[in-house]
């Protein structure tokens, strides 16, 4: 059976099936997530992903075996279980693997009202009782077994979403949306439904064989047809959803990216419109222009280390309304703090539908610097390495450091960042500047350093 340590990461459980992640090891993990949580009862997802049905009713039957009661509403997004968590007030469990290839799978855990489980709080001691039960086997279960039964939550997942943005003075809109085979197919028809939107689907079949191109939005090659089928319709935004559906990244009307980052300044804005002096989420990733129009707008802007858990503790702790990341998760506090890319879309399409410009221009006040994206190097030395960068910079007149997530060295006009994976042996660059001669510069002076 599979190691634990090479399964279990920062928020989830994820491995090559069968190889690693099998029915067996599901309901182990089911019956241990109901131990650990102490739930009377959960709330139960998967995606389109082969192997997804069969490892979520392993996990249901674990689960139930600790006498929980289980509710499964079968295919899902990401967003939509956390959802069914947050509407129904249980712990939940959601079957895939995001963006990975078709041969991996895995969980995404939470707790009641889709708090997240992370490794200091939950995941541990998730993983402890696993690793223990795979040498002893499951004890004996509740006297009274849980039930388990289904729930579709489609319609009202919809509805909430609907219910957050204010859509009623939507221009028509055409949309093309890019699903990669993954579960933007199951939920953009009925989430768009009966907005002034003509939808242009792509690859709307669920097929967790990708047969098309991965489901992974941030990677500039699986925008491509997204791109060139806007242009060829003249449409006035493209969406690409990634295989789980919980992120969402657009392009627009010329086929051009746009920025998470400009996504999230731009949410950013319109949330604390609705909440004048509210505080707004971002990490260390994403640019300087999300601190820049959160305080432009009368907000209050809180910077934190990449990832889900992080942003989520932050947004409890702090009351944020909103908290965006550089990868297209985006967090709502209306929406139990958790990440919908769903509903960062609805944010987009209304703003675009409240006024008679394009998309680039809307956007271009949001977007106000040049970036390298995220470039990894194999590096075996990681923290070596990472000092070589430091020291090549320590002295400089007006940069400075910080370590909150790794190496931040900022200067008045730039900045970078070098991260170490938590799993591989890569360090990450990020770099912004003023412009892309600068972001060039910086950036081969950082790798280097980093390569060298």
């Amino acid at each position: 059976m599979a190691d634990l340590s090479q399964l279990v990461k920062a928020y989830d459980v994820r491995g090559v099936v069968p190889d690693q992640w099998d029915t067996p090891l599901a309901e182990i993990f089911g019956a241990a997530f109901a131990t650990v949580t102490g739930a009377d009862a959960v709330v139960i997802g998967h995606d389109m992903r082969p192997s997804s049905p069969g490892l979520s009713d392993a996990f249901a039957r674990g689960a139930a075996s600790r006498g929980a009661d289980v509710t499964r509403i079968g295919l899902c997004s990401t967003d939509e279980l956390y959802f069914a968590s947050g509407r129904l007030g249980l712990p939940g469990a959601m079957f895939t693997a995001s963006h990975n290839p078709a041969q991996y799978n895995g969980i995404k855990m939470c707790r009641a009202g889709a708090a997240p489980v992370g490794q200091d709080t939950g995941l541990a001691d998730i993983r402890a009782l696993a690793e223990q039960w795979m040498q002893t086997g499951i004890p004996a279960g509740a006297a009274v077994p849980g039930t388990v039964g289904d729930r579709d939550v489609l319609g009202d997942y919809a509805d909430c979403l609907r219910s957050l943005v204010d859509l009623s003075g939507m221009r028509p809109l055409k949309v093309v949306v890019d699903a990669g085979n993954g579960m933007g197919g199951h939920t953009v028809p009925t989430v768009l439904a009966g907005l002034p939107v003509d939808l242009v689907p792509m690859y709307f079949e669920l097929d967790g064989t990708f047969p098309n191109h991965e489901a992974n939005p941030l990677d500039p090659k699986n925008l491509v047809d997204l791109q060139a089928r806007v242009r060829e319709t003249g449409a006035d935004i493209g969406l690409a959803f990634d295989g789980d559906a919980d992120r969402c990244f657009a392009v627009d009307e010329r086929g051009e990216g746009v920025s998470p980052s400009a996504v999230t300044a731009l949410v950013a804005a319109r949330e604390l419109a609705a909440n004048p002096g509210a505080t707004v989420i971002h990490n260390l990733i994403t640019s300087r222009s999300v601190p820049e129009v959160v305080r432009e707008h009368g907000g209050i802007p809180v910077r934190t280390r990449v990832g889900h858990s992080f942003i989520k503790q932050e947004m409890a702790a702090t009351g944020a309304v909103f908290g965006g990341e550089h990868s297209a998760h985006y967090y709502f506090r209306d929406f139990w703090n958790a990440d919908t890319g769903m509903l960062a879309a609805l944010h987009l399409l209304a703003a675009l539908g409240s006024q008679d410009g394009p998309l680039s221009a809307l956007v271009a006040g949001y977007d106000r610097y040049a970036s390298s994206g995220e470039i990894n190097s194999t590096v075996a030395d990681q923290a070596g390495r990472t000092e070589a960068v430091r020291a090549a910079y320590a002295g400089q007149a007006g940069v400075t450091f910080d370590d909150l997530d790794g190496l931040t060295v900022s200067a008045a006009d730039w900045w970078f960042n070098l991260r170490a994976s938590n799993t591989e042996p890569l360090l990450r660059l990020n770099v912004e500047a003023a412009d892309a001669a600068a972001v060039a510069r910086i950036r081969d002076q950082v790798l280097a350093l980093v390569r060298g």
